[in-house]
């Protein structure tokens, strides 16, 4: 990220857009007023919980016991909207993959990847290695088991979606060496930017939020989901499917200092407070001592801010919060690195969740993931896939990429062969033999 989003402009047309909002809610003053005040309390209690938990804060499960989970524990994975899932993939085929991956850009010194002169996130989508590994059965049913975290709050079930069947997303993978300093991921929001006010079935997802009723807020209501345009802008690299969750695999061992994740541990409290940034503003300095008492903001439905939000190809990316624009969050105390992880371990996050990259890589050993996150049968998101094969077929980048250099004559590219199980056929939107169906 270029721009700093504590110094951006936004157009005149966001002022009217949250006057619009404003009318569509009865008292709404007065309510999110009440609202803003209750999540700023409730912050720093769970600032002080989160700094005291450290990485154990973050839930671990092995895949061999999703299944007999708790309820208290099922509870807990959802307010923190994240978990580490051990051992989903065997260590050998991990390591494997790995070395395959190593090997891949070794032999293919053209391929893209960033930065140009020290590739380390590389812009690939389809070698072997990252078609078996979407394609893994106990991968795929991790991603079911996330997907059902998620329900119809009204009690209906949704006309097209089912939970239980998987779909798969290519993305990147990246090789992260030790000593190398990255700037390019600071704390950031993916899957909708301004999209979360502007646009209406997408803002329907926190609703509850607008109407002051923030602690009845389920994340994982489908409602508005479905619908949602995460993307009205047509960005590259905006995300234009519903991902329950972003996730990795890790493929290597990587800890806290290592250039690991780091994730912000409550997406309630996340949600709540970055849906109602926007229509408050400071009526201190920044720098004052009284900046995080409540009575220090006031109501802001005449600036066009909508503050961490940074203008790009045409859109706009973010919410970027930074302790400037939203010192409730105390991101220097509650931006928390994923516990160690080993070759096999995976990594997901909520859709809606506060996640950054460690700066500094203070390990002895590269830092190796693939991106695959966690997406359910919709009617939006199957129509996607049809698209995302036809890449693959063809040796393109992904319809959300930018285009890019062909990955056909790529050494080591993957095949349809390389996918290797029905439930995999079907989540990269190819026919199964009817009797697998």
């Amino acid at each position: 990220m270029n721009i700093n989003p504590n110094t951006v402009s936004y157009p005149p047309h966001f002022s009217d857009l949250k006057r619009e909002i404003a009318s569509n809610y009865p008292d709404f003053e007065a309510r999110i007023s009440k609202a803003w005040k209750e999540v700023i309390e409730e912050l720093a209690t769970a600032t002080a919980n989160i700094q005291q938990g450290g990485p154990s804060y973050i839930p671990q499960v092995d895949f061999k016991d999703l299944d007999n989970l708790t309820a208290a524990k099922i509870n807990e994975i959802k307010r923190r909207g994240c978990i580490v899932i051990k051992d989903i993939v065997e260590d050998g085929k991990a390591i494997a993959w790995k070395e395959s991956l190593r090997e891949l850009v070794r032999v293919n010194p053209e391929v893209d990847g960033f930065p140009v002169d020290n590739k380390q996130l590389f812009d690939l989508y389809w070698t072997k290695a990252q078609v078996q590994a979407r394609a893994d059965p106990n991968f795929l049913k991790a991603n079911i088991w996330l997907n059902n975290l998620y329900q119809d709050k009204s009690g209906k079930k949704s006309e097209g979606v089912d939970l239980s069947v998987p779909l798969a997303y290519a993305d990147r993978f990246r090789i992260r060496k030790p000593g190398f300093r990255l700037e390019t991921f600071p704390p950031h929001i993916d899957g909708g930017t301004i999209e979360r006010w502007e646009d209406p079935a997408l803002r329907k997802c926190f609703e509850d939020i607008l109407t002051g009723n923030w602690r009845q807020h389920d994340p994982y209501d489908l409602k508005g989901r479905l619908d949602a345009r995460s993307s009205m802008y047509g960005r590259p690299n905006q995300s234009t499917v519903f991902r329950t969750f972003q996730g990795w695999l890790s493929l290597s061992e990587t800890g806290p200092t290592e250039g690991t994740l780091g994730l912000f541990p409550d997406v309630l409290l996340s949600n709540a407070y970055i849906i109602l940034r926007p229509f408050f503003k400071p009526l201190v300095p920044a720098g004052s001592p009284d900046i995080l008492d409540p009575k220090s903001w006031g109501i802001d439905l005449e600036s066009p801010n909508f503050p961490g939000l940074v203008p790009i190809g045409g859109g706009f990316a973010g919410p970027y919060p930074t302790p400037f624009l939203h010192p409730h969050l105390f991101l220097e105390k509650t931006m928390t690195p994923v516990p160690k992880v080993y070759p096999g371990d995976a990594v997901f996050w909520h859709c809606d969740m506060i996640h950054s990259v460690e700066k500094e890589h203070l390990g002895k050993e590269d830092s190796t993931v693939m991106y695959i996150p966690a997406v359910p049968y919709t009617v939006q998101n199957f129509n996607y896939v049809e698209r995302q094969r036809e890449c693959f077929l063809k040796g393109q980048r992904p319809p959300d990429f930018p285009k890019g250099r062909s990955e056909a004559a790529v050494v080591g590219v993957g095949k349809e062969s390389d996918i290797g199980s029905d439930l995999g056929r079907r989540a990269m939107g190819f026919p199964v033999a009817e009797s697998a169906a």
